[in-house]
Formats: C-alpha cells, sequence, structure tokens
C-alpha cells in the first residue's frame, strides 16, 4: 500500500487545519472535564463488576500521562516515551487539575507549531485515537457501574442514562 493506491493518504491530505484539529482536540477536553466533574471521591476506584478491568482513576491517569507524553512527542517531532505526573489518580482534585494542565500543554504545543510535519501529524492523530479509545472504555464504566452520565457525553455519544 503506497499514497499512489489510496490518495487519501497523500501527505497533504493528512495536514489538517489547525481550528479543526483545536475544536477536536477542545471537544474532548470538555468531556473529560465534564466526565471528572461528574465523579465523587470514591468513583474513582471503582472497577468494572465481574470484569477484568483497572480503576476509572487509572483510565484518567493513563488520559492525562498520554497528553504530557504526545505533547512533548509532537513538539519534538517523536516519541520520547510514556509518563505521567498524575500521582494520585484516586483524589478528585489531583485529577481535575492533571486533566485541565495536560489539556493545556496538548493546546500550547499544537498553537505553537507552524505546520506540522508527517511524524507530528501522525503523532496528533495517535492522541486523538487514545483520548477516543479512553472515552469508549468509560462509557463501559458508566453504564457497567450504572453511574449518571454527563449530558455532554449523552449528546456527544447518543447514551440514555441508565443509573
Amino acid at each position: 500500500m503506497d499514497c499512489q493506491t489510496f490518495p487519501i493518504l497523500s501527505p497533504s491530505f493528512l495536514m489538517l487545519p489547525a481550528n479543526v484539529l483545536a475544536s477536536r482536540f477542545d471537544r474532548s477536553f470538555a468531556l473529560y472535564r465534564d466526565f471528572a466533574e461528574s465523579l465523587d471521591e470514591p468513583t474513582l476506584g471503582e472497577k468494572l463488576p465481574g470484569l477484568p478491568s483497572n480503576t476509572i482513576g487509572l483510565q484518567l491517569w493513563c488520559v492525562v500521562g498520554a497528553r504530557e507524553s504526545y505533547a512533548r512527542a509532537i513538539g519534538a517531532g517523536s516519541w520520547a516515551g510514556f509518563a505521567c505526573s498524575l500521582a494520585s489518580p484516586m483524589e478528585k482534585s489531583p485529577v481535575a487539575e492533571a486533566l485541565g494542565r495536560s489539556a493545556n500543554e496538548v493546546r500550547l504545543v499544537l498553537d505553537g507549531i507552524e505546520g506540522f510535519s508527517e511524524t507530528q501529524q501522525g503523532l496528533i492523530l495517535d492522541l486523538l485515537e487514545h483520548e477516543a479509545a479512553h472515552q469508549g472504555q468509560l462509557i463501559r464504566y458508566l453504564y457497567g457501574l450504572r453511574l449518571a452520565i454527563p449530558e455532554s457525553w449523552r449528546a456527544r455519544y447518543a447514551l440514555s442514562d441508565l443509573s
């Protein structure tokens, strides 16, 4: 497979306008903010009953770490490894602060680069995929734990509140 076979994969196609990227990231950041605000602190330690899973707090720890790690990688133009500054994923205030801080890190790096390389574009898309993957996982937690679904999540994903 090459760009000749699949012209939609050409480098010129991959360059998304900055406002499109910003709107997609801002929407994702707002969804996570609303999700975190909807939780009480003990819920961060909840796992899906009867299924192999980690805690909601550790799901959000991974989101924060990915944002921080991808922001560094996008700025540097190459992957530099995963690291997460969130030391207390079971405490609501540090989780909310880390989600906000990591969202700002991504915004700053995206705003600070004029024209992304193909590698940077790939990293940006990887981060958006990661954000969406965790949203899908967290929907399972919302339903599996019968938690109230934030309005923004109901609207974005056409979810019914079954709590």
